[in-house]
């Protein structure tokens, strides 16, 4: 009876294999993670992906996969690990890309490094041009101190320099700079930022939060399309070069144009849905959103992003309670609730995701609030169409509200806000890697009890709220592998410090929340995450097992391959 069986599926696999057209490529000999079987800790590996159209067509053994239809290209893995490709639910391309071509701060051990970074950079402009970067971060100096007007004065000549730190919450900006956007001692700061003054009532340099930045933002030139093309190339890159195949980003409205005229030249190489402003007009939203095709798989626009506050580094994230170690100090809220609670209200009712950057307790507080109010808001809407649907369809229709809120960060919650996720039905899009640099003030920012709350991954996961995982690239790395790292150690790179070591994810929760639930994000699972027939065939080959792998070991994984639509987009140099 085996015997008889194991015909009568081979004859099939013939049968079928005569019917189909053949596969564009098939890769075989492999260790393939499909991403099946993730969440309930029995991943599936198959040996060989079947490809047509950039999209899986069979997965199988090579012999189920040969059988089944013939190949017009064979590449042979060698065993090697094959996975699908990372989902980052959160970037900045055009950003990172600009903080390469300008002064890249990013890791500068201390102020006279950055002084004389500052200082070589000067030297190729032109007279009184503006000198820009970003990237410095002052709680990885010995002094902890931040830097000001006139330690930028001392190196940056008639130059005005705008330096934001590496969270994007606050900059250091020189005496020229402050001139130019014509800030003085009693200049008062928009409502949520903050513009320090020293001791006399001079601007210390040091500018916290968006809409202060925004005086000395709007007298910078803007970057040309040009020098917009050059930076989201070399940030594009970087994302391939670490197997990242998707990104879900927020740069401005002039980068996604650029990333338009690439799409059209067959130039955009991965996947990118991008981010609209929360606060701009209604009217602006929907003309954005009517501009590109939605079900774009390569590029479209997505959700709303709003800001709740700032960072903790910054001591700018919103806080219940003041700052541990700076009691006078709560942060700094950006909205009213009210007032934010009627904007997402409007933007939920005209059809869009909203996701909103919360850190501090208070902010994700609020975020919730808002988000409570709305998803009631759009239910009344929805039901007081009901009945003309049904009577034009004569069927019953359930209405849910299916918007995927999504809080970026949750970086710090009150204890009772996890059942508010969970109840609410709120994605926690969160970046692991942040961990690794801020365990190490984190503990004194927020103190003992309010730290068993912060950063909790598994918490979330617990509670049976959606996790996805991202970067925040630039101000991480955009390599997956030190989010993974993080996620199940809780530890810093070195391995040296642990920080609440009770919300370690296990590595197969972290893939889920960096592949699958990154889709889910984005509203696109039933396309990206796994490896099956109709999915895209967005994949990456490692230079090793990570599943098998030690922590260390997994921090430094390569990737040798990065598969986009079923077309190599990047491969490693031997």
């Amino acid at each position: 009876m085996k015997a008889l069986t194991l015909t009568l599926l081979f004859a099939s696999s013939l049968a079928s294999a005569q019917r189909c057209p053949p596969f564009d490529v098939v890769y075989y000999n492999g260790n393939i993670l499909t991403g099946k079987g993730l969440q309930s800790n029995n991943p599936e590996h198959v040996t060989a992906l079947g490809i047509l159209n950039g999209q899986i067509q069979y997965t199988g053994t090579d012999a189920q996969v040969f059988a089944y239809c013939e190949a017009g290209t064979k590449i042979d893995l060698h065993g090697a690990f094959v996975m699908p490709g990372f989902n980052d639910a959160h970037t900045h391309i055009a950003y990172a890309g600009q903080q390469h071509l300008t002064v890249d701060l990013d890791n500068i051990p201390s102020l006279a490094a950055m002084q004389a970074k500052i200082a070589a950079y000067a030297t190729t402009l032109a007279p009184n041009t503006w000198i820009t970067g970003a990237g410095w971060d002052h709680t990885k100096w010995s002094s902890a101190k931040l830097p000001n007007r006139q330690d930028l004065d001392a190196v940056t000549g008639t130059h005005p320099a705008y330096l934001e730190r590496t969270d994007g919450h606050i900059a250091v900006v020189n005496t020229a700079a402050l001139a130019a956007a014509h800030i003085t001692g009693t200049t008062k700061a928009p409502a949520g930022s903050q513009i320090d003054l020293d001791p006399t009532g001079q601007p210390t340099g040091i500018i916290r939060e968006q809409a202060a930045l925004d005086l000395i933002e709007a007298v910078i030139p803007k970057p040309d399309a040009a020098t917009r093309r050059r930076a989201l190339e070399f940030s594009i890159d970087d994302a391939l070069a670490h197997g990242v195949t998707s990104l879900q980003d927020f740069s401005d409205w002039d980068d996604f144009l650029v990333l338009e005229q690439m799409e059209r030249e067959h130039k955009l190489p991965l996947r990118i849905s991008e981010w609209l402003t929360f606060n701009d007009p209604i009217a602006t939203l929907k003309g954005h959103r009517a501009h590109h095709d939605l079900n774009d798989p390569l590029l479209h626009t997505g959700m709303l992003k709003g800001f709740m506050d700032g960072s903790l580094g910054s001591r700018t994230a919103a806080m219940l309670a003041p700052y541990s170690d700076d009691p006078t100090n709560s942060g700094l809220p950006r909205y009213d609730q009210k007032k934010l609670n009627a904007m997402t209200t409007e933007r939920a009712e005209a059809g869009f995701q909203i996701g909103f950057h919360a850190i501090g307790d208070r902010a994700n507080s609020m975020a919730l609030t808002a988000f409570d109010v709305a998803k009631t808001a759009r239910m009344k809407q929805l039901q007081s169409i009901l009945p003309q649907l049904e009577a034009n369809t004569h069927a019953h229709i359930s209405v849910t509200d299916q918007s995927r809120y999504r809080i970026e960060h949750a970086q710090v919650l009150a204890p009772t806000d996890f059942d508010r996720f969970a109840k609410l039905h709120i994605i926690a899009s969160m970046q692991p890697a942040h961990l690794l640099t801020d365990m190490a003030w984190a503990p004194a920012r927020l103190g003992p009890e309010r730290s068993k709350y912060a950063y909790a991954w598994k918490s979330f996961l617990d509670h049976g709220v959606t996790l996805a995982f991202g970067t925040d690239y630039p101000v991480e790395s955009i390599n997956p592998f030190r989010g993974l790292y993080s996620a199940i150690t809780r530890q810093n790179e070195a391995g040296t410090q642990t920080f609440e070591p009770q919300e370690k994810l296990t590595l197969n929760q972290a893939l889920y929340a960096y592949t699958q639930a990154s889709a889910y994000a984005e509203n696109e699972e039933k396309i990206k995450g796994i490896l099956a027939p109709g999915y895209l065939a967005d994949f990456i080959i490692l230079d090793r097992d990570p599943t098998t792998a030690t922590p260390q070991q997994l921090l430094h994984t390569k990737v040798l391959r990065t598969v986009v639509g079923g077309q190599t987009q990047y491969q490693a140099t031997k």
